[in-house]
Protein backbone atom coordinates (compact mmCIF):
# COMPACT_ATOMS: atom_id res chain seq x y z
CA UNK A 1 0.00 0.00 0.00
CA UNK A 2 2.81 2.35 0.82
CA UNK A 3 4.37 1.76 -2.61
CA UNK A 4 1.12 2.45 -4.35
CA UNK A 5 0.56 5.61 -2.39
CA UNK A 6 4.12 6.70 -3.14
CA UNK A 7 3.56 6.15 -6.81
CA UNK A 8 0.35 8.16 -6.65
CA UNK A 9 2.19 10.93 -4.82
CA UNK A 10 4.91 11.07 -7.45
CA UNK A 11 2.32 10.96 -10.24
CA UNK A 12 0.45 13.85 -8.65
CA UNK A 13 3.60 15.87 -8.34
CA UNK A 14 4.53 15.13 -11.99
CA UNK A 15 1.11 16.15 -13.27
CA UNK A 16 1.24 19.35 -11.22
CA UNK A 17 4.73 20.13 -12.53
CA UNK A 18 3.67 19.50 -16.11
CA UNK A 19 0.59 21.71 -15.72
CA UNK A 20 2.71 24.51 -14.27
CA UNK A 21 5.26 24.12 -17.05
CA UNK A 22 2.54 24.28 -19.68
CA UNK A 23 0.99 27.37 -18.15
CA UNK A 24 4.46 28.98 -17.84
CA UNK A 25 4.62 29.30 -14.10
CA UNK A 26 7.38 26.76 -13.77
CA UNK A 27 10.62 26.56 -15.74
CA UNK A 28 10.71 23.74 -18.23
CA UNK A 29 14.00 21.84 -18.60
CA UNK A 30 13.72 22.02 -22.36
CA UNK A 31 12.92 25.70 -22.39
CA UNK A 32 15.65 26.45 -19.92
CA UNK A 33 18.20 24.61 -22.00
CA UNK A 34 17.01 26.37 -25.14
CA UNK A 35 17.24 29.72 -23.46
CA UNK A 36 20.72 28.94 -22.22
CA UNK A 37 21.91 27.97 -25.72
CA UNK A 38 20.02 30.88 -27.30
CA UNK A 39 21.95 33.49 -25.35
CA UNK A 40 25.31 32.97 -27.08
CA UNK A 41 23.56 32.96 -30.44
CA UNK A 42 22.04 36.33 -29.66
CA UNK A 43 25.44 37.58 -28.58
CA UNK A 44 26.97 36.32 -31.80
CA UNK A 45 24.23 38.03 -33.76
CA UNK A 46 24.93 41.28 -31.96
CA UNK A 47 28.65 40.88 -32.68
CA UNK A 48 27.88 40.33 -36.39
CA UNK A 49 25.70 43.38 -36.63
CA UNK A 50 28.43 45.75 -35.46
CA UNK A 51 30.79 45.32 -38.45
CA UNK A 52 27.85 45.59 -40.83
CA UNK A 53 26.89 48.91 -39.25
CA UNK A 54 30.47 50.13 -39.54
CA UNK A 55 30.54 49.14 -43.20
CA UNK A 56 27.30 51.00 -43.85
CA UNK A 57 28.68 54.09 -42.15
CA UNK A 58 31.84 53.93 -44.24
CA UNK A 59 29.80 53.62 -47.42
CA UNK A 60 27.65 56.57 -46.40
CA UNK A 61 30.73 58.70 -45.72
CA UNK A 62 32.21 57.72 -49.08
CA UNK A 63 28.96 58.62 -50.82
CA UNK A 64 28.88 62.01 -49.04
CA UNK A 65 32.47 62.70 -50.17
CA UNK A 66 31.52 61.95 -53.76
CA UNK A 67 28.51 64.25 -53.51
CA UNK A 68 30.63 67.05 -52.05
CA UNK A 69 33.22 66.73 -54.87
CA UNK A 70 33.27 69.82 -57.07
CA UNK A 71 33.03 69.78 -60.86
CA UNK A 72 36.65 70.84 -61.26
CA UNK A 73 37.78 68.10 -58.88
CA UNK A 74 35.80 65.62 -60.91
CA UNK A 75 37.52 66.78 -64.11
CA UNK A 76 40.92 66.58 -62.41
CA UNK A 77 40.31 63.02 -61.24
CA UNK A 78 39.02 61.99 -64.66
CA UNK A 79 41.98 63.45 -66.55
CA UNK A 80 44.68 62.30 -64.17
CA UNK A 81 48.05 64.00 -63.86
CA UNK A 82 49.25 62.77 -67.27
CA UNK A 83 46.52 64.39 -69.37
CA UNK A 84 46.38 67.41 -67.05
CA UNK A 85 50.06 68.19 -67.67
CA UNK A 86 49.75 67.65 -71.43
CA UNK A 87 46.70 69.89 -71.79
CA UNK A 88 48.25 72.52 -69.51
CA UNK A 89 51.37 72.69 -71.70
CA UNK A 90 49.25 72.90 -74.85
CA UNK A 91 47.14 75.68 -73.33
CA UNK A 92 50.14 77.74 -72.22
CA UNK A 93 51.76 77.32 -75.64
CA UNK A 94 48.57 78.43 -77.34
CA UNK A 95 48.28 81.54 -75.16
CA UNK A 96 51.92 82.47 -75.80
CA UNK A 97 51.56 82.00 -79.57
CA UNK A 98 48.31 83.94 -79.61
CA UNK A 99 49.83 86.92 -77.79
CA UNK A 100 52.92 86.89 -80.03
CA UNK A 101 50.89 86.80 -83.25
CA UNK A 102 48.50 89.48 -82.02
CA UNK A 103 51.45 91.78 -81.37
CA UNK A 104 53.03 91.01 -84.74
CA UNK A 105 49.76 91.47 -86.63
CA UNK A 106 49.16 95.01 -85.36
CA UNK A 107 49.06 97.78 -87.94
CA UNK A 108 51.81 99.63 -86.06
CA UNK A 109 54.08 96.59 -86.43
CA UNK A 110 53.31 95.95 -90.11
CA UNK A 111 52.39 99.21 -91.77
CA UNK A 112 52.80 102.14 -89.36
CA UNK A 113 51.15 105.37 -90.46
CA UNK A 114 53.90 107.51 -88.92
CA UNK A 115 56.53 105.82 -91.11
CA UNK A 116 54.45 106.46 -94.24
CA UNK A 117 54.04 110.15 -93.47
CA UNK A 118 57.69 110.76 -92.50
CA UNK A 119 59.04 108.75 -95.45
CA UNK A 120 56.84 110.63 -97.89
CA UNK A 121 57.99 113.96 -96.40
CA UNK A 122 61.67 113.07 -96.88
CA UNK A 123 61.07 112.02 -100.47
CA UNK A 124 59.16 115.21 -101.18
CA UNK A 125 62.08 117.26 -99.89
CA UNK A 126 64.62 115.20 -101.83
CA UNK A 127 66.19 113.78 -98.67
CA UNK A 128 66.72 110.27 -100.01
CA UNK A 129 69.45 109.32 -97.56
CA UNK A 130 67.30 110.36 -94.61
CA UNK A 131 64.41 108.37 -96.08
CA UNK A 132 66.65 105.31 -96.44
CA UNK A 133 67.99 105.63 -92.89
CA UNK A 134 64.46 106.00 -91.55
CA UNK A 135 63.16 102.91 -93.31
CA UNK A 136 66.28 100.83 -92.63
CA UNK A 137 66.15 101.44 -88.87
CA UNK A 138 62.42 100.73 -88.74
CA UNK A 139 61.70 97.10 -87.83
CA UNK A 140 58.24 97.03 -89.36
CA UNK A 141 57.26 95.07 -92.46
CA UNK A 142 56.88 98.23 -94.50
CA UNK A 143 60.20 99.64 -93.31
CA UNK A 144 62.13 96.58 -94.52
CA UNK A 145 60.38 96.68 -97.89
CA UNK A 146 61.06 100.38 -98.44
CA UNK A 147 64.70 100.02 -97.39
CA UNK A 148 65.20 97.24 -99.97
CA UNK A 149 63.56 99.36 -102.68
CA UNK A 150 65.63 102.48 -101.98
CA UNK A 151 68.85 100.44 -101.92
CA UNK A 152 68.19 99.25 -105.48
CA UNK A 153 66.61 102.33 -107.04
CA UNK A 154 69.86 104.29 -107.13
CA UNK A 155 71.82 101.53 -108.90
CA UNK A 156 69.35 99.52 -110.94
CA UNK A 157 66.37 101.75 -111.44
CA UNK A 158 62.70 101.37 -110.64
CA UNK A 159 62.26 97.82 -112.03
CA UNK A 160 65.00 96.34 -109.86
CA UNK A 161 63.69 98.28 -106.87
CA UNK A 162 60.24 96.74 -107.30
CA UNK A 163 61.78 93.28 -107.66
CA UNK A 164 63.83 93.73 -104.49
CA UNK A 165 60.74 94.96 -102.63
CA UNK A 166 58.78 91.89 -103.74
CA UNK A 167 61.51 89.55 -102.56
CA UNK A 168 61.68 91.17 -99.14
CA UNK A 169 57.88 91.25 -98.98
CA UNK A 170 57.65 87.52 -99.68
CA UNK A 171 60.28 86.80 -97.05
CA UNK A 172 58.50 88.88 -94.40
CA UNK A 173 55.15 87.34 -95.35
CA UNK A 174 56.62 83.85 -94.95
CA UNK A 175 57.89 84.76 -91.47
CA UNK A 176 54.47 85.99 -90.38
CA UNK A 177 52.68 82.97 -91.81
CA UNK A 178 55.26 80.65 -90.26
CA UNK A 179 54.62 82.08 -86.80
CA UNK A 180 50.91 81.90 -87.42
CA UNK A 181 51.00 78.25 -88.51
CA UNK A 182 51.89 77.12 -84.99
CA UNK A 183 48.42 78.16 -83.82
CA UNK A 184 46.94 75.91 -86.50
CA UNK A 185 49.20 73.14 -85.21
CA UNK A 186 47.74 73.60 -81.72
CA UNK A 187 44.25 73.33 -83.22
CA UNK A 188 45.26 70.02 -84.79
CA UNK A 189 47.19 68.44 -81.92
CA UNK A 190 44.73 69.23 -79.15
CA UNK A 191 41.76 67.16 -80.47
CA UNK A 192 44.19 64.36 -81.34
CA UNK A 193 45.29 64.21 -77.70
CA UNK A 194 41.61 64.23 -76.73
CA UNK A 195 40.94 61.34 -79.12
CA UNK A 196 43.85 59.42 -77.62
CA UNK A 197 42.34 59.95 -74.16
CA UNK A 198 38.96 58.79 -75.45
CA UNK A 199 40.42 55.50 -76.68
CA UNK A 200 42.43 55.12 -73.47
CA UNK A 201 39.39 55.69 -71.27
CA UNK A 202 37.19 53.28 -73.22
CA UNK A 203 39.89 50.61 -73.04
CA UNK A 204 39.97 51.02 -69.24
CA UNK A 205 36.18 50.78 -69.06
CA UNK A 206 35.95 47.65 -71.19
CA UNK A 207 38.87 46.09 -69.32
CA UNK A 208 36.91 46.51 -66.10
CA UNK A 209 33.90 44.80 -67.72
CA UNK A 210 36.08 41.96 -69.03
CA UNK A 211 37.70 41.36 -65.63
CA UNK A 212 34.61 41.66 -63.43
CA UNK A 213 32.21 39.97 -65.82
CA UNK A 214 28.50 40.71 -65.53
CA UNK A 215 28.93 42.73 -62.31
CA UNK A 216 31.68 45.32 -62.93
CA UNK A 217 32.59 47.94 -60.36
CA UNK A 218 30.40 50.93 -61.26
CA UNK A 219 32.91 53.43 -59.85
CA UNK A 220 35.84 52.13 -61.90
CA UNK A 221 33.66 51.80 -64.97
CA UNK A 222 32.53 55.42 -64.56
CA UNK A 223 36.16 56.56 -64.16
CA UNK A 224 37.11 55.06 -67.52
CA UNK A 225 34.13 56.64 -69.26
CA UNK A 226 34.83 59.98 -67.55
CA UNK A 227 38.41 59.92 -68.82
CA UNK A 228 37.17 59.25 -72.34
CA UNK A 229 34.65 62.10 -72.29
CA UNK A 230 36.64 64.75 -70.45
CA UNK A 231 39.77 64.34 -72.57
CA UNK A 232 37.65 64.87 -75.66
CA UNK A 233 35.96 67.88 -74.07
CA UNK A 234 39.21 69.58 -73.01
CA UNK A 235 40.83 68.84 -76.37
CA UNK A 236 37.98 70.49 -78.25
CA UNK A 237 37.88 73.32 -75.71
CA UNK A 238 41.46 74.22 -76.68
CA UNK A 239 41.22 73.40 -80.40
CA UNK A 240 38.12 75.47 -81.24
CA UNK A 241 39.56 78.86 -80.08
CA UNK A 242 42.89 77.98 -81.73
CA UNK A 243 41.25 77.34 -85.10
CA UNK A 244 39.10 80.47 -84.83
CA UNK A 245 42.12 82.61 -83.87
CA UNK A 246 44.20 81.16 -86.70
CA UNK A 247 41.64 81.98 -89.38
CA UNK A 248 41.00 85.49 -88.05
CA UNK A 249 44.70 86.31 -87.82
CA UNK A 250 45.39 84.74 -91.21
CA UNK A 251 42.84 87.03 -92.87
CA UNK A 252 44.20 90.03 -90.98
CA UNK A 253 47.79 89.25 -92.02
CA UNK A 254 46.74 88.84 -95.66
CA UNK A 255 44.99 92.21 -95.56
CA UNK A 256 47.99 93.93 -93.98
CA UNK A 257 50.41 92.36 -96.48
CA UNK A 258 48.26 93.63 -99.33
CA UNK A 259 48.21 97.08 -97.75
CA UNK A 260 52.02 97.05 -97.45
CA UNK A 261 52.36 96.19 -101.15
CA UNK A 262 50.00 98.95 -102.25
CA UNK A 263 51.55 101.55 -99.91
CA UNK A 264 55.17 100.74 -100.83
CA UNK A 265 54.49 100.86 -104.57
CA UNK A 266 52.67 104.15 -104.12
CA UNK A 267 55.61 105.67 -102.27
CA UNK A 268 58.14 104.44 -104.82
CA UNK A 269 56.06 105.44 -107.84
CA UNK A 270 57.82 108.85 -108.05
CA UNK A 271 61.01 107.04 -109.09
CA UNK A 272 59.15 105.44 -111.98
CA UNK A 273 58.37 108.89 -113.36
CA UNK A 274 62.01 109.95 -112.97
CA UNK A 275 63.29 106.87 -114.81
Amino acid sequence: MRSVSGIRFLATIGVAWASLAITGFAPSPISSTASIWAQPADADADDGEAPADDKDDAEKKEAEKKKDKSYLQWIKDALGWEYSIVFLLISLTFVALLVMNLLNARREAVCPLSLVETFETHLGQGQFQEAYDLSNTDESFLGQVLAAGLAKVSTGGYAEAIEAMQEVGEEETMKMEHRLSYIALIGTISPMVGLFGTVHGMINAFTEIAIQGSTPDASRLANGISTALFTTLVGLFIAIPAIVAFNILKNKVARLVLEVGVTSEGLMSRFQKQS
